[in-house]
């Protein structure tokens, strides 16, 4: 019985000892002559209008439409986009496209296209944006030129529907003679 009871002592005494060690070493003083600093580092050095990402204005250059590239971009957009986004205002999982291009520059898009994480992480308009979708825009891993033919399509058509109004429904494919023909759109 004795026994028992020095185990027991013996026991809670450690138990009481560990508990309690360290409560003062680890302990940072507060005083009231410290600003509060930002828990994110890097948000100074985060360009809204340029993104995060190998991407510039440079090297993002949008010229009269490259028909191939567009067709391709819908393509990839078919397989990699439209499942989350549509083409006019509405939010199916992510937002809608319509207006992007206004919004955002294309090196901007691209950056985002290819490197969607580290920009939703930085960006507080994606921020916002991600407590209203509440789903992160997946890492597609896109090559370059998939991304350009994307941003190319996304470029062209929507200043498509943006002339020709509201698009319900876009009917069929481009193809490689892509126009942005208002007769192949349901508006």
């Amino acid at each position: 019985m004795t026994k028992i009871i020095y185990t027991t002592i013996v026991v809670f005494t450690i138990l009481l000892s560990s508990c309690q060690s360290g409560t003062n070493e680890n302990k940072e003083e507060n005083t009231d002559n410290e600003a509060p600093q930002s828990m994110i580092k890097e948000a100074v050095s985060y360009d809204p209008m340029r993104g995060e990402g190998k991407f510039s204005a440079e090297n993002v250059i949008i010229g009269p439409l490259n028909a191939a590239m567009a067709s391709k971009g819908e393509a990839i957009s078919g397989t990699k986009c439209t499942s989350c986004h549509k083409l006019n205002e509405e939010k199916l999982v992510g937002p809608g496209w319509k207006g992007v291009t206004e919004r955002r520059t294309p090196h901007w898009i691209m950056n985002f296209i290819t490197n969607p994480d580290p920009m939703i992480d930085k960006d507080p308009e994606m921020q916002a944006l991600l407590e209203i979708c509440l789903v992160r825009m997946p890492n597609q891993n896109l090559a370059d030129e998939e991304a350009r033919s994307i941003l190319e399509f996304i470029t062209n058509i929507l200043k498509t529907l943006h002339k020709y109004g509201k698009v319900k429904k876009h009917n069929g494919s481009f193809g490689s003679s892509f126009t942005a023909d208002p007769n192949r759109l349901q508006i």
